[in-house]
């Protein structure tokens, strides 16, 4: 194998992979390339010990290494420039003007999801953030970059997949309708073989954010 990856293991089913989408945005990244790659799966309440202390990851996973090499390096966006580095065809670097495009959309749905306020504003965050980015991608789409999926498509596409399920199921919201290039953005991304390879189950995905909602 070219790569090995370590991934979280779903809470409660060490044997499943997990829902962090930091870790799968990894994958997905690995995919497109047609990269090889070997993944061992994480139980987070469990850490083996040369996790625990390891010191440039903070115990946290993804944690990944190439093949030959005895340092694992943590951190989402690093391990995907080292990819692009190391593995540059195809090349999924973003015009450099369209890299932060949907950056705060995460974030903003994280804020809405723990909110116990219906009127503290955290919502309306959140569908500006959505609204801005379906206004890029009817400008610039299908892609946030163009015909052409990107980094920053991958780094979406797992983030807006647990939007949609974690707020559907804890507060029965969905995008608007009227979002229709942010729908039809999340339709070819949650199509791609990339992503059908990489998603987890629904049911995970509702168990990974359960205990943040319920704090």
């Amino acid at each position: 194998m070219a790569v090995e990856i370590c991934v979280k293991a779903a809470s409660g089913a060490p044997d499943v992979r997990g829902d962090c989408p930091f870790c799968q945005r990894v994958l997905l990244t690995l995919e497109e390339k047609k990269v090889p790659y070997k993944m061992h799966l994480i139980d987070l309440s469990n850490k083996p010990k040369w996790l625990q202390f390891l010191e440039s990851t903070e115990g946290k996973v993804p944690v990944f290494k190439f093949e030959g090499d005895d340092k694992w390096t943590g951190d989402s966006d690093v391990i995907v420039g080292l990819i692009e580095e190391k593995y540059p065809d195809p090349s999924l670097s973003p015009p450099p003007e369209f890299a932060s495009v949907g950056s705060k959309v995460f974030s903003s749905f994280v804020a809405f999801l723990k909110s116990k306020d219906p009127n503290d504003g955290t919502e309306q965050v959140l569908l500006n953030e959505l609204k801005a980015l379906d206004e890029h991608l009817k400008a610039h789409g299908p892609y946030v970059g163009g015909d052409k999926i990107t980094a920053v498509d991958l780094s979406l596409a797992p983030k807006l997949f647990h939007l949609e399920v974690a707020l559907g199921h804890f507060k029965g919201w969905s995008v608007p309708e009227g979002l229709i290039h942010v729908h039809n953005y999340t339709k070819l991304l949650f199509s791609r073989e990339s992503f059908v390879k990489t998603a987890v189950a629904k049911e995970y995905v509702i168990a990974g954010w359960a205990p943040k909602v319920n704090a």
